[in-house]
């Protein structure tokens, strides 16, 4: 058990990641009914890999402390919108708003937030579409409605966050990471930014 939950809200948050799992296999099965789709009618898949996870209650405990929130399950559900997460890897840039509009008009899920890094990158040259769907959990007694973050990236934006996450973890944090540092990472962005849209015009006069 998490020593930053009592015991209470530790039983309360256990009953609620149930629900988020729930959220997370429907937005999966979602996403491999679309690579089916891709793959084998459209034949034009965009879709590279997937991966999905749920955060720990230790995660999601620290993540509260670090907002400043109490610790309750009510807490965790009503402030943190991405407990349950998708990551999905496309070949190009376009692809990704592909995707955000395909999974925008499936008629039983709503956008809650939607935040475009791509277009707007972020100060340390961080870039992803994220947005975060309330999708339908149908139990036997109601209907709850849960929300999962879906971020939408290159490999080459997804090989710099995860080398940028590193360098942050060894620093603590985002702050603490020297000012050259910053500048480099900055710098690799745009670079792999101009990869991107260069690797894409290959692929296009290539067809």
């Amino acid at each position: 058990m998490s020593v930053l939950f009592t015991q209470d809200e530790f039983s309360k948050l256990k009953d609620l990641l149930v629900l988020y799992n729930c959220a997370l296999r429907s937005v999966v099965t979602r996403t491999e009914i679309l690579l089916e789709d891709f793959t084998n009618i459209q034949h034009n898949n965009p879709i590279e890999h997937v991966k999905n996870r749920v955060k720990s209650p230790e995660s999601i405990a620290e993540k509260l402390q670090r907002l400043g929130y109490k610790i309750t399950a009510e807490n965790a559900r009503r402030c943190l919108f991405d407990i349950a997460g998708i990551r999905v890897i496309c070949a190009y840039a376009k692809d990704i708003y592909l995707l955000v509009d395909v999974f925008k008009r499936q008629p039983d899920i709503s956008v809650l937030i939607e935040k475009d890094y791509i277009t707007h990158p972020k100060p340390s040259g961080y870039r992803s579409y994220h947005i975060i769907f309330e999708v339908p959990v149908y139990l036997s007694s109601e209907t709850a409605r849960m929300p999962v973050e879906v971020q939408i990236r290159t490999q080459a934006m997804d090989f710099w966050a995860s080398l940028e996450h590193k360098v942050r973890y060894k620093f603590k944090d985002q702050k603490n990471v020297p000012e050259h540092i910053g500048a480099d990472l900055r710098a690799c962005a745009d670079k792999i930014a101009e990869l991107d849209t260069r690797m894409f015009m290959i692929h296009e006069l290539s067809r």
